[in-house]
């Protein structure tokens, strides 16, 4: 299969807002934007590396417990390597991170939200981007649930995708879905629940040994999750454990990479070779990461996730 890889080793226009802030040691400009969608408020956070915009533009799409900022531009101090917006703004990409609606600084429905939605958001954040750019087409990576309305934008707007990386794509039959499964009630009876710092941690200890975790780092993470996310909506549980799978691969026609770290609970070969196998486009790769799981951005195979996920959008 021509450059196939399998290998065992993520709408309307508002103005920008004003703040931004350089890191001098990186010298990493961050910005914060706005992005109307109907009546949902949708905010971006931005990376890029130095004051001239690049032509390589990246769009990430958070999973169900963490908006874009907490999950991909985390900064712990004595470990550089952990945003990855920060990796990715030093290989040259513009990078822009999304909170969808019920998540982060963005509207908060009263009422569940859906994956639905979410891809709208998200489509209404890449035509932000293309305008602000004045590109036709970005990069996308998803991580988690994040790969379920990430893979619907790619569905239904192909023309816009350059590459697409599905980080922790969940499958049906995943032993994670499973535990939700249990909880289904729970979802249906509340729109939104509450998160203890403490229970944030959990994620990175599932199916991963305790050796693959740095704990200045999940503690980092299950700070900053429970200061941003009061309350964490439960609408993509709810369409997780009941209308997978919302994703047809012979529908996804952009060069896509699947990856996933060796211990993931929601990603393996058993349930997502067969789509890897379905998808049409033969520029395509499968990469599993040692020392990594869900986690697997925060976790110590982290190096090899970046360094995998720059040599298929710089290829």
């Amino acid at each position: 299969m021509r450059k196939a890889c399998f290998r065992m080793i993520a709408a309307a226009l508002l103005a920008v807002a004003g703040h931004s802030a350089m890191a001098s040691e990186d010298a990493i400009v961050s910005a914060e934007h706005w992005v109307q969608n109907g009546d949902v408020r949708i905010y971006v956070w931005e990376k890029r590396s130095g004051a001239v915009h690049n032509r390589k533009v990246i769009v990430l799409a958070h999973g169900s417990a963490t908006a874009g900022k907490e999950s991909f531009d985390l900064q712990v101090p004595g470990y550089a390597d952990v945003s990855l917006m920060d990796v990715l703004a030093r290989a040259g990409f513009d990078v822009f991170a999304l909170d969808t609606r019920g998540f982060g600084r963005s509207t908060h429905p009263e009422a569940h939200m859906t994956t639905a939605q979410a891809s709208s958001d998200l489509n209404a954040v890449v035509d932000y981007v293309l305008h602000l750019r004045a590109l036709e087409r970005v990069d996308l990576l998803a991580w988690s649930w994040g790969t379920q309305y990430g893979g619907m934008f790619v569905m239904a707007h192909p023309e816009k995708v350059r590459k697409y990386i599905a980080y922790a794509q969940m499958h049906l039959d995943s032993p994670d879905l499973a535990k939700r499964r249990q909880k289904i009630g729970d979802y249906k009876a509340h729109a939104y629940v509450e998160i203890a710092e403490a229970g944030w941690k959990p994620r990175f200890y599932s199916m991963t040994p305790a050796s693959d975790n740095i704990p200045a780092i999940v503690d980092a993470y299950a700070r900053a999750a429970a200061e941003t996310e009061k309350k964490t909506p439960t609408g993509p549980q709810l369409d997780m454990v009941s209308i997978m799978p919302m994703l047809n691969p012979r529908l996804m026609n952009a060069s896509i990479m699947l990856i996933h770290g060796e211990h993931d609970d929601v990603a393996d070969t058993v349930g997502l070779l067969p789509f890897f196998q379905a998808l049409p486009n033969p520029d395509k790769r499968y990469v599993i990461i040692p020392e990594a799981g869900h986690m697997m951005m925060f976790q110590k195979g982290r190096q090899q996730f970046q360094h995998a996920v720059i040599d298929f959008l710089d290829e």
